[in-house]
């Protein structure tokens, strides 16, 4: 078979045609708040993160997650404003620019009910079905009237006619965790009227958003409903949603659900069910979604952590669902259709599940460019003057993404590791098991410098006379940090010898002992990981943190699931605590530990501390050279914070930079920016 024959027969390469809308393939990426947006409205910055989805290739790009209807659904996640008809210029503008790539465009629109912020936007108090309170929110909502009803019934309608006038092919509300489902779940809606109590009477209010919504946008355009299919004891059931989604259907109220699981309202069940992180399985969901098509026979979209196209394919080949939503996916990586269809499913950048595009929205950990499209190119070209020398130490993230665009823009490069393998702190941060996808950014990487032809030297602790022996015209030093331990510049800490780095023990360098201290003065991943794997294997382990808990510097995504791992493996967590010295008493160690708002003291006697404060840089080569060169080491910050290249040198020799830990300690995103825009217009 040939490769066009393969790609003909392609179930994720089929059309899909809903109510007079052919999309091209079944790839989609599903509505989400960008924080993309110009107040609250979806400018220049917002349509190009699209539109390199739509030149990507894939047929369906939503976008405006949870765009507000109304004055009392407050912008609480850097939504879009659809309750004004200010927007409809920018979605006119937006519909045009990614039509001509070919790809429908949708919009998502809701009202937030108690999940708003009340004291955001107009200070107006949350409105909801039943006065029950969001535990992650944390307002108390007041129960709406049918003046209220009505009052949003008409709003769905208008924000629906705005996306018609502005040239959209279609929309879905936002049921589940939003005001429509705050009506139909039995934990929000505790009402005794018209509009609570038996299913029929709770679909009644989404009847009337849609009927209203219809009215509005006429016969030939695309409704939808995102809806959640179980959520959980206390909530909406899976035959419950049955029951629902089968009166929408019958009353023409819709053309295709947009299938979610769980809850939204904690950021437990944020992480664990609505948008499923790498702590949960691939596409956990399929099944369940996959049930609900069979049951209800409308066309069916579904997101939830499926990053590879294995997995889409599967979905759509074996029915489960009709549009597969690979949201984080395309963030990582805009151009999967495309690579498909040229044969290169390999060289897909892989979604790791970080979430990293959650906490820092919309950015990719390990894809600069996502979110930045109208500053950095998103796919890297030739060079205007290709076949330069360029030398990079250190295979990091940074000095491994420097060697690959380097590469990509066609000169000769050399990466020296003095490790036997690439990868640098990422190989210990996926010693975690939950955390272990975090070496496809090196795989990746690795794979890319082979096919790119990187001259890769490991085992090679680089001096600077092996890189002037290359004759380099650019170089980049990426050798890292190394712990700091206690010995940060005027902070040495009393009997720090007798402390191990969290390095030591992810790298099997140290035997962990039975009892184990760990002083976290960072509140970064490095602690709590290593906590969690000590843990997890039956090592006894208290988490002393200087902050007011454990894993202060980290997104939710990441956060909750340590401190749920870290409660459920019994360690013992202490706030506000730092190390203040260690001492031998017999074959034990005690540590003291100083309370950071009252100056208390106490000791906890251990077998083992481990004291995390970073990294220090490791530049002595970067010193050795930067005298030598043409920049003497110096990066331009000016033309950085501009988003400039550097500024041209003139002269025989080579430039420096120092990139990654070897500048001060960082993480994998900065590295790999710091990277790319250094090195994308050599």
């Amino acid at each position: 078979m040939t490769a066009i024959q393969q790609t003909t027969k392609d179930p994720l390469l089929q059309p899909l045609t809903i109510r007079g809308l052919t999309l091209k393939n079944r790839v989609m990426s599903s509505a989400h708040a960008s924080a993309m947006d110009d107040d609250s409205m979806p400018d220049l910055r917002y349509q190009r993160y699209h539109e390199e989805k739509a030149k990507g290739g894939l047929a369906l790009t939503m976008f405006g997650g949870s765009s507000n209807i109304a004055p009392d659904s407050p912008t609480t996640f850097r939504q879009l404003d659809a309750g004004t008809d200010r927007i409809i210029p920018y979605f006119q503008q937006f519909a045009e620019r990614i039509h001509q790539h070919g790809a429908a465009l949708m919009c998502q629109i809701t009202h937030l009910g108690r999940r708003g912020d009340a004291q955001t936007g107009a200070w107006l108090p949350m409105i909801a079905p039943s006065p029950v309170r969001e535990e992650l929110q944390r307002n108390f909502p007041r129960q709406m009237d049918r003046c209220d009803i009505d009052r949003v019934v008409r709003a769905f309608g208008q924000a629906a006619r705005r996306c018609r006038e502005g040239l959209l092919d279609g929309l879905e509300t936002l049921a589940g965790g939003h005001l429509i489902g705050q009506f139909l779940s039995p934990r929000t809606n505790l009402r005794d009227d018209d509009f609570g109590g038996s299913i029929k009477n709770r679909v009644r209010f989404a009847l009337m958003v849609h009927e209203e919504i219809r009215r509005q946008v006429g016969e030939k355009f695309v409704v939808g409903m995102r809806l959640s299919l179980d959520e959980g004891d206390g909530g909406l059931r899976f035959d419950e949603v049955l029951e629902i989604a089968t009166i929408l259907k019958q009353e023409g109220a819709v053309d295709f659900f947009n299938c979610m699981v769980g809850r939204m309202d904690t950021e437990l069940t944020l992480v664990e069910e609505n948008m499923p992180g790498m702590s949960r399985p691939l596409a956990p969901f399929l099944d369940l979604v996959g049930r609900f098509r069979r049951e209800i026979g409308v066309p069916v979209f579904h997101a939830a952590r499926v990053t590879d196209v294995a997995t889409a394919r599967h979905a759509v080949r074996e029915g489960m669902l009709d549009m597969v939503a690979m949201t984080r996916a395309h963030i990582a990586d805009p151009e999967i259709v495309k690579k498909i269809v040229r044969g290169e499913e390999d060289r897909i950048r892989p979604c790791i599940g970080a979430s990293h595009c959650i906490y820092k929205k919309p950015h990719c950990i390990h894809n600069p460019a996502s979110g930045r499209e109208t500053l950095l190119p998103m796919t890297v070209s030739a060079g205007a003057t290709p076949g330069k020398k360029v030398v990079v130490i250190g295979a990091g993230p940074a000095g491994m993404e420097a060697a690959r665009v380097a590469a990509e823009r066609g000169h000769n490069v050399v990466l020296f590791e003095a490790a036997p393998r690439l990868g640098g702190q990422i190989l210990l941060a996926a010693k975690t098991s939950w955390r272990r996808d975090l070496i496809s950014i090196v795989d990746w990487r690795v794979s890319e410098l082979e096919r790119l032809g990187v001259d890769v030297r490991c085992n090679v602790f680089a001096e600077a006379v092996d890189v002037l022996a290359e004759n380099p015209h650019h170089v980049f030093v990426a050798t890292g940090g190394i712990p700091a331990g206690g010995d940060l510049p005027g902070a040495h800490l009393p009997g720090a010898n007798l402390a191990v780095s969290s390095w030591d023990l992810l790298s099997g360098d140290v035997r962990p002992e039975k009892h184990v201290l760990i002083c976290d003065h960072t509140g970064r991943h490095e602690a709590v990981a290593t906590a969690d794997h000590l843990s997890g294997n039956r090592h006894i382990v208290t988490l002393a943190t200087a902050d007011a808990y454990a894993a202060t510097e980290m997104g939710y995504p990441d956060r909750i699931i340590f401190h749920k791992r870290l409660a459920a493996q019994g360690v013992t967590t202490l706030p506000y605590l730092k190390l203040g010295d260690i001492r031998r008493e017999g074959n034990r160690l005690v540590a003291t530990l100083i309370h950071q708002l009252t100056n208390a003291r106490q000791d906890i006697t251990t077998d083992q501390v481990v004291l995390e404060t970073g990294t220090m840089p490791v530049a002595e080569l970067f010193f050795d050279l930067s005298e030598r060169s043409l920049n003497k080491g110096m990066t331009d910050v000016d033309a950085m914070a501009e988003w400039l290249p550097q500024p041209r040198q003139i002269g025989d020799g080579f430039t420096l930079h120092r990139i990654g830990d070897a500048l001060t300690s960082r993480t994998i995103h900065a590295a790999i920016l710091e990277a790319y825009r250094l090195t994308v217009n050599l």
